[in-house]
């Protein structure tokens, strides 16, 4: 049978692995060869001299005739936690923020990050979903999502209307809702969800026009800064979205089942496909509904 080398429960297990604050020296902090830090950090040797070049873990001694490197035993906590960071594939720029940062500041970093993962691949997945539907040219896709029906009041809106590229429309529309939404405080505030309505398509080759619409109160004084003019009551049918689902290109998937939903009734589209936003786009986590997209019938 093999011997298993000896090392430490708590260089196994990773037990106390922070328990000593990065640098901390003390009696029994004594100097470890970096084949030896190396092994019970589970950090490469390569990986080391590599975060001793970014500043992000230096050893304590570097011998100057030789350059061998030597680390002290409380630089172990730095270093499981570099690990740990590695293996959440983080930059390292944020490693080194997060190791340098106090506790609960680092607590946050990592939070922020994770989110913002999560948020990422929660959209690669809707991506995937929408290249696969695509690719195998699935008829009756719109099974994927549940389509409903509602009519529509007439509104009053505030309006503002751009030719734009897709690339450009993550930009100008957030900017534009909230140019409109100023306008509309002053006015009675907003009394109903933000559309969007694509007067035309919007890619990398068509610039639409888009034209983005917030609700006011028809019954105070007409606001001034913005066009408005009145949106006419109709039906509608729609497809609620995550917010995942909301990205491009992925998000064409709701616009093709509607489209497929609406041809194998023989149904015509009787006006300009829509975005509705009906809640807060920031608060929003990845798997929280927050738009339909929709299609005037007549």
């Amino acid at each position: 049978m093999r011997a298993i080398p000896h090392e430490p429960v708590d260089a196994v297990l990773g037990i106390g692995a922070f328990a000593r604050p990065p640098g901390a020296a003390g009696a029994e902090d004594s100097l470890l060869t970096i084949g030896l830090f190396a092994r019970r950090s589970r950090l490469s040797m390569k990986a080391l001299r590599l975060y001793d070049r970014l500043g992000l873990l230096t050893p304590a001694h570097v011998d100057r005739a030789s350059g061998y490197r030597r680390y002290r035993e409380s630089q172990l906590a730095t270093a499981r936690l570099v690990a740990m960071l590695r293996r959440l594939d983080m930059p390292l720029a944020l490693v080194a923020e997060v190791v340098s940062a106090p506790g609960p500041r680092a607590a946050e970093l990592i939070a922020s990050y994770w989110d913002a993962v999560e948020s990422r691949i929660a959209s690669q997945r809707e991506l995937a979903a929408h290249l696969r539907i695509r690719l195998l040219g699935e008829e009756r896709s719109y099974a994927m999502f549940e389509v409903r029906e509602r009519e529509v009041p007439e509104q009053l809106v505030l309006a503002e209307q751009r030719h734009v590229y897709q690339a450009e429309l993550t930009e100008w529309l957030p900017a534009a809702v909230r140019r409109l939404v100023r306008v509309g405080q002053g006015c009675g505030g907003v009394v109903g969800p933000r559309f969007v309505v694509c007067r035309g398509e919007v890619n990398q080759d068509s610039d639409g026009p888009v034209e983005v619409c917030v609700p006011v109160d028809p019954a105070r004084a007409a606001p001034s800064g913005a066009a408005t003019r009145r949106e006419p009551a109709h039906r509608e049918v729609y497809v609620r979205l995550r917010k995942a689902q909301v990205g491009y290109p992925q998000i064409l998937s709701a616009f093709d089942a509607l489209a497929q939903w609406l041809s194998a009734r023989g149904l015509p589209a009787a006006g300009s496909p829509r975005e509705v936003y009906f809640t807060d786009w920031e608060s929003a986590g990845p798997a929280d509904e927050v738009c339909d997209v929709a299609f005037p019938v007549g």
